[in-house]
């Protein structure tokens, strides 16, 4: 029994395979059931235990070197036809797309240009903040009292808290609301500020109203002067704006909100004729979004003197808004990503929102 014969026999062998197919037969030779190697190995039982020992030690080693050498060759093979595709199959992506996979525009991103537009158009800029906040600026600085329902566990999602925070920086949560946007950009600002934030927000709640993740967009307006009827004024311009009919009834109605003194509900004009929705004037209401005087305790939290400063806030669902909008009647298909839905609902890619000018 030669071993140094066999073992320089295989790796010629090996060495010549030139694809993952040659490799293979190269295994089986040396390797499979009928191989050179457990062919010899079969052969022990013949031998005295001393030859026994010695000549199994032997191909046990040429066993594991040839299992090795095989494993080797085939990273090498299989990286070299890996190069060999990535150098030949090329996707030239400047090629016009074909027509029935053009894509679309999701409603929830085609109503936050909307709303951008409307809002940029009053003066309102646009701020953004983090998904993830801390108890302070998601609850205490916007008047949420300890023990309030909104803290519960059943209605918002905690995380681990900061081991490199301490008190309310530490306690982390999936944001319940943008209003923290607010807090955060009020730090280094100065009145008078005119601002909109949007972006997701998380709630532990699903059915055909509600999902875990949904949009928010809030506004807010802080000066010396600014008054609720400026704050009404402001919304029934972009009611009327944003749903196209420029008669539009609308109502306020006292409502409560932590953060705002006075606060309020806003409803427009609807028919429910014949179990649809038609909005515009009819006999019946529609909630749409909540709004209110900015709390003297937020004032203070913004870093401002309530006796000098004073301003309103709003806030709305998204979601909400194009459901109302374009007929979509339940929310959680927003996210179900079925690219017939978004066919359906979609828009152009072109189709931008209408500036008033």
């Amino acid at each position: 029994m030669n071993t140094a014969d066999l073992k320089q026999e295989i790796t010629s062998l090996i060495e010549g395979a030139n694809d993952m197919a040659s490799l293979e037969e190269v295994r089986v030779t040396a390797l499979g059931k009928k191989g050179k190697i457990t062919g010899m190995m079969k052969n022990l039982g013949q031998m005295d235990p001393e030859q026994r020992k010695t000549a199994g030690q032997e191909l046990n080693i040429l066993k594991t070197e040839i299992a090795s050498l095989i494993e080797s060759q085939a990273k090498m093979l299989k990286k070299q036809a890996l190069d060999e595709r990535l150098a030949t199959e090329k996707l030239d992506m400047t090629l016009t797309p074909r027509p029935e996979m053009q894509g679309k525009v999701h409603p929830i991103s085609q109503t936050m240009e909307e709303l951008v537009t409307i809002f940029g158009e009053m003066g309102f800029s646009l701020q953004e903040g983090p998904d993830i906040e801390d108890d302070y600026h998601n609850f205490s600085a916007l008047n949420f009292p300890v023990g309030h329902p909104a803290r519960e566990m059943h209605d918002t999602f905690y995380l681990p808290d900061d081991p490199s925070e301490t008190g309310e920086a530490a306690k982390k949560v999936l944001r319940t609301h943008t209003s923290s946007v607010q807090i955060r950009s009020m730090a280094n600002a100065k009145p008078p500020v005119k601002m909109i934030c949007m972006g997701r927000t998380y709630r532990s709640d699903y059915d055909i109203t509600h999902t875990p993740m949904f949009h928010q967009c809030e506004g807010l307006m802080i000066d010396k002067e600014t008054h609720m009827g400026h704050l009404k004024g402001c919304l029934m311009d972009f009611v009327r704006r944003f749903f196209e009919i420029d008669d539009l009834p609308t109502q306020f109605r006292p409502s409560f909100f932590p953060f705002t003194e006075p606060s309020a509900e806003m409803d427009i004009g609807c028919s429910r004729k014949d179990g649809g929705l038609k909005i515009g004037a009819g006999d019946s209401w529609l909630e749409v979004l909540g709004c209110g005087m900015v709390h003297p305790n937020v004032i203070k939290n913004f870093g401002l003197d309530p006796d000098e400063y004073q301003g309103f806030a709003f806030g709305m669902g998204i979601e909400r808004l194009a459901m109302l909008k374009y007929g979509i009647p339940d929310l959680r298909t927003f996210f179900e990503g079925d690219t017939r839905w978004l066919d359906h609902y979609g828009f152009d890619a072109m189709a931008r929102p209408n500036r008033a000018y």
